[in-house]
């Protein structure tokens, strides 16, 4: 089954509440009329949980971007309590590698209180250490970051990471979910996709089959620095599209999801400097630093996360409510206009492809 990357709503692998489905229903109408104040609380929490990681891949843009080590305020998560019951999905996400948190298995047993799905990304090198907590707090959802089918593919792209002790931990976890008749985690490889790995991308469908795994999400290169520059899949569509319907063919025999981005010129976007965005309805992200954005890929901050303010007055803020209202027409800010997120960024556009010389990511403060 081939997909597209979604905007408006989120992965559904578990019933939602009355409570939450109102509230996504609500949501979405506020969306669809595009309304600068809305009454309804946000589909998803994105919170980033420290820009420090344990690998040094080579196409992340740490190098080229201000990193000053930051790590989430637990007491910011405590303080949204009060919205755990009609929010969807809590997602750990962002610059760095959510399982570092020192109090990364005492955020999920805190989230395991609420019906909200928890959703993290991780670079697969702490499995053995998180498994436990996996299935004692009823993770939802998994996505695995993994660059390459073979380990000297991924190992490389992917410096300090480890393709076989991946492999081996995750087969480990699909045999617990097995043996216990449990649907819970779901889980996806995330690959992103250069000149020099993307002929892989089949083979990675294969291994998500191989180990158990529902989902192979494929992204392109968003390339930072000049050294990378040859390494982009901007004006190599012919290469591309040979290579996406090997692995749709592939899926769709292995029964696997794809999730795969449109090719260039034939993004539904069109001329747009990139697709309708709603993260500012849909999402609310705060950065490891406690500072509010509009989502990871913007380097736009609106403010510092307020425990003593009331949620509503953060959500409909000054600053939401400019950006709800600029950033679908020419008033957007000039980090939109160059939209890299995978999910609303236009792919016929050079801009989403290559970012060098530019302001792409916060400049975070401790």
């Amino acid at each position: 089954m081939l997909l597209r990357a979604k905007t408006t709503g989120l992965l559904q692998v578990k019933p939602l509440t009355k409570e939450q489905q109102e509230n996504t229903t609500l949501n979405q109408k506020e969306m669809a009329e595009k309304n600068t104040i809305i009454n309804s609380k946000p589909q998803r929490l994105v919170l980033e949980l420290t820009n420090a990681c344990n690998l040094r891949c080579i196409m992340c843009g740490r190098d080229e971007a201000n990193f000053s080590l930051t790590t989430f305020d637990i007491n910011i998560l405590k303080n949204l309590a009060p919205i755990l019951n009609e929010v969807e999905e809590v997602t750990l996400f962002g610059w760095g590698e959510p399982t570092l948190h020192p109090q990364f298995e005492e955020i999920l047993e805190f989230l395991d209180k609420y019906p909200v799905k928890k959703y993290f990304v991780t670079n697969g090198m702490k499995l053995d250490k998180i498994k436990d907590a996996l299935f004692k707090y009823h993770v939802d959802i998994m996505a695995i970051s993994l660059d390459g089918a073979k380990p000297e593919t991924n190992n490389s792209i992917r410096v300090n990471s480890d393709l076989d002790f991946i492999v081996k931990e995750l087969k480990d976890i699909v045999r617990i979910k097995k043996e216990n008749n449990l649907e819970y985690p779901y889980m996806n490889f995330v690959m992103t996709m250069f000149d020099r790995n993307i002929e892989e991308l089949p083979e990675l469908v294969k291994l998500a089959s191989e180990i158990g795994l529902e989902e192979v999400k494929g992204v392109y290169l968003t390339v930072f620095s000049d050294n990378l520059l040859e390494e982009t899949l901007y004006d190599k569509k012919e290469k591309v599209k040979q290579i996406f319907d090997n692995a749709e063919k592939t899926a769709q025999e292995l029964n696997i999801k794809l999730k795969l981005p449109y090719l260039q010129g034939e993004d539904v976007a069109g001329e747009k400097l990139h697709k309708d965005c709603f993260v500012a309805w849909r999402d609310f992200f705060v950065g490891s630093d406690g500072y509010i954005r509009p989502c990871q890929s913007n380097a736009l901050k609106f403010f510092k996360y307020d425990t003593n303010k009331q949620f509503d007055e953060m959500w409909n803020s000054k600053e939401f409510q400019e950006f709800r209202a600029s950033v679908n027409n020419e008033k957007m800010c000039e980090g939109c206009k160059r939209c890299y997120q995978s999910s609303h960024a236009n792919w016929n556009n050079k801009t989403a492809f290559i970012q060098t010389g530019e302001e792409f990511a916060p400049s975070w403060e401790k």
